[in-house]
């Protein structure tokens, strides 16, 4: 409608502007300075509580794979010094371009050993105090499902409390906790890396397990007990280690008491693995790489071996099979997980908190988590073939 009443446009055209919002804005600027600058200050308040919650949250929340294991800020290449760890890991590499080399018994433990340094601080972290994997158990966490793993290895022993048994190839003792505290047995572990047994030591104090759990620096081909000395014994996933199964397995059987029983869960290649496959092979090439492995076994060889140093085959089980849950799904569930802690290793290198190095190994990890899983998929491998046996009276 188009008013034409001139009083009223009188009125209107009377009426005096209101001043407007930036003209209130640049009065109270200049007339309070202090509220100027805190309004500059807050968003970079804001910022700098997000980046140090976010780093906070990298490492204290999300860094670490059980809390009493190791922190990110804390990773190291074990006994070798910070300043030289880069070097070690390529001299780790270097061991696979004269593969034969390693197929020797005398080069293997230095190789392993120079493994484990690179990779001990990095496992415990990211992974846990269990260097081994699991079937996955619906309702059960991967820590759970790990720790029933073990005790299953345990109750194949038929030991009792204050009974003496052989853990070989203990790492940092994650097993060992595990099967003292549910069997009441005094175990005793040995590992060729003393940054392991240092680490194993410090967790068995901690749990208040030291009374019931022991570690020794040695090597499991040439281990320091007299013969006849263990109740049992038992290995998870470390006698993939040595260069002839033959040679770990003639020592426990030494050191075993006659009617003693020893379990292993050993990694191999199964009765669906092609040396003519190329896929296959290179698959199996990218395990034994990234995990100090001098050339896995076929399954079927587990049990011959076994037999021919003097033990009684009492039972023998891929672990993995069905009806078991796939055991390579927590590698694939931790992709995110791994960028996640691929990303705070960078910028902890970086900053120089976390050797040269560091990164590296934690990308040769994450490339062989991915052979295997597609070890898993295939069916080519597994890394829980049981064989439970008995040294003879």
């Amino acid at each position: 409608m188009i008013c034409s009443n001139k009083r009223l446009k009188h009125k209107l055209n009377s009426i005096k502007p209101r001043p407007s919002l930036s003209h209130l804005y640049t009065h109270t600027s200049h007339s309070h300075p202090i509220v100027h600058t805190a309004m500059d200050t807050l968003p970079l308040l804001l910022t700098t509580a997000l980046i140090g919650g976010g780093f906070y949250w990298f490492i204290c929340v999300l860094g670490s794979a059980e809390r009493k294991g190791k922190a990110a800020v804390n990773l190291s290449g074990g006994s070798i010094d910070d300043d030289k760890v880069q070097v070690n890991y390529n001299n780790y590499w270097s061991f696979f371009k004269t593969p034969k080399q390693i197929e020797k018994t005398e080069k293997v433990p230095a190789f392993v050993d120079t493994f484990y340094n690179l990779v001990t601080d990095i496992y415990e972290w990211g992974w846990g105090q269990s260097f081994h994997f699991s079937p996955a158990l619906p309702g059960k966490s991967h820590l759970e499902a790990t720790q029933i793993h073990e005790e299953m290895a345990v109750d194949l022993l038929n030991v009792k409390p204050g009974d003496k048994i052989l853990d070989a190839g203990c790492g940092v003792g994650g097993p060992m906790r595990a099967i003292a505290a549910h069997s009441g047995a005094n175990v005793v572990g040995i590992t060729i890396n003393e940054y392991q047994v240092n680490r194993a030591t410090l967790h068995n104090k901690k749990a208040g397990l030291d009374k019931l759990c022991e570690v020794v620096c040695g090597n499991f081909l040439e281990m320091p007990f007299g013969d006849n000395t263990f109740d049992g014994a038992y290995s998870i996933e470390a006698t993939c280690h040595a260069p002839k199964l033959e040679d770990v397995y003639a020592e426990i059987f030494r050191v075993l008491k006659p009617g003693g029983m020893y379990v292993s869960y050993e990694w191999v290649t199964t009765e669906f693995y092609d040396g003519e496959n190329a896929e296959h092979v290179e698959i199996i090439q990218g395990i034994e790489r990234g995990d100090a492995l001098p050339g896995l076994r076929h399954y079927t060889d587990i049990a011959e071996v076994a037999k021919k140093v003097g033990f009684e085959v009492v039972k023998e089980k891929d672990l993995a099979s069905p009806p078991a849950q796939p055991w390579w799904t927590r590698l694939k569930m931790g992709r995110i997980a791994y960028w996640r802690n691929h990303i705070l290793v960078m910028i902890l290198s970086f900053l120089g908190i976390a050797p040269k190095g560091t990164v590296d190994v934690h990308e040769m990890l994450f490339v062989t988590a991915d052979y295997l899983t597609k070890g898993g998929e295939t069916k080519i491998f597994t890394p829980m073939h049981m064989i439970l046996c008995r040294k003879p009276e």
